[in-house]
């Protein structure tokens, strides 16, 4: 009997990644595998994120259930500035992927200032987080909360959430493929953040480009403009890193519905005594150089397979890419071989078209004509 209801859930956890990698885009898989893990995993409410693979940090898009948008700040806040357990920096770097606070604290959550801020004022009783990595870098968040009075997650719940972080991890980051090719707004957008994270200022073409971006949770201003999550998680952190609670960059990338790449960046202003006064936030059209690694990386090339990317795009010959790594001929033109199946190109001018042009809109912006 027990082997008959392991089978039917093991059938049930791969009808739940078989249809949630499906999905035509991130926000569709969160929506299809949130749906049916909960099948599984109960769960009262949720928040679902994509993060940028080489800051760890939110970016979009992002799906929460059950969950006040302006609960956000605190939450990070939480996670930057405080001595937590199951952070998910920490996470992303471990041998399992997946927490319980309430495992973590020996069901003692009063220990964790997540609880005492976030999880009890919103009636919750534990959180089960896990971090969805592939190739080694952070791709998404998961948290699942419970609600007071609700058993707390076991490890059976963290089994089930880890067998599929794998394929929703590398289906994120296929994602980063090239989209439709859209003209951009001039830019660059700036927003001005007082000392407590709350926009005071903001210029037009930061109004555009925030319109432009996909919807999801967003902190409602005075001024009008909806600031998505993941911005104001990447205005704490920039706080955070100014007072030495975290290292790093405070830099996101972040698409457009169009499919257009943009770039977050967040730094903190210091008045004549030193101490921190605002946050300033420009968001510009992504350069080539900053998107290539994603889109690169999206058809999971190996780092050797990079490396004779990168020469193709020099316009170096199979003889000169032996040369320079150190590989026979024979070696180089498999490589290539596998690079094209992967790319699903079969030129070499294909491929540098299809990684390094395609989803650069300046070079193909409408009404220019090139000779």
């Amino acid at each position: 009997m027990a082997s008959r209801r392991g089978n039917a859930q093991s059938g049930r956890m791969g009808n739940l990644v078989d249809r949630a990698v499906r999905a035509p885009d991130a926000l569709a898989m969160f929506t299809e595998a949130s749906a049916r893990l909960r099948e599984l995993v109960p769960f009262d409410a949720a928040v679902w994120r994509t993060t940028d693979p080489d800051t760890g940090l939110m970016t979009s898009p992002v799906r929460t259930e059950n969950l006040d948008d302006d609960g956000c700040a605190v939450y990070w806040d939480c996670e930057l500035f405080a001595e937590d357990v199951n952070l998910f920096r920490d996470l992303a770097r471990s041998k399992s992927p997946v927490a319980s606070l309430r495992a973590a604290t020996g069901d003692l959550p009063r220990r964790s200032k997540l609880y005492h801020d976030y999880l009890r004022p919103r009636g919750l009783a534990d959180e089960l987080r896990a971090v969805m990595r592939a190739g080694g870098r952070p791709r998404g968040h998961i948290s699942l909360f419970r609600a007071q009075g609700k058993p707390a997650f076991d490890q059976r719940d963290s089994s089930v959430v880890e067998s599929m972080l794998v394929p929703l991890a590398k289906r994120l980051r296929s994602f980063a493929e090239p989209g439709a090719v859209v003209p951009g707004s001039p830019g660059p957008g700036l927003l001005i953040f007082d000392s407590a994270d709350h926009l005071v200022s903001a210029n037009d073409d930061a109004v555009d480009l925030l319109a432009e971006l996909p919807e999801g949770p967003a902190v409602r201003t005075a001024l009008g403009v909806r600031v998505p999550v993941w911005i104001e998680s990447t205005v704490i952190q920039a706080r955070a890193i100014a007072q030495e609670h975290a290292r790093g960059s405070a830099r996101i990338r972040m698409r457009t519905r169009a499919g257009r790449w943009l770039v977050c960046h967040a730094s903190c202003l210091r008045a004549a005594d030193g101490l921190v006064t605002s946050t300033a936030v420009v968001i510009e059209p992504a350069k080539v150089s900053e998107i290539v690694p994603l889109i690169i990386d999206a058809y999971g090339l190996s780092e050797r397979e990079l490396e004779i990317t990168q020469c193709v795009a020099r316009g170096l010959a199979t003889a000169e890419i032996a040369e320079q790594l150190v590989l026979s001929p024979h070696t180089v033109r498999d490589h290539i071989k596998a690079i094209f199946e992967k790319a699903g190109v079969s030129s070499r001018g294909e491929l540098v078209g299809k990684l390094f042009t395609e989803h650069y809109e300046p070079l193909a912006a409408k009404d220019i004509v090139r000779q």
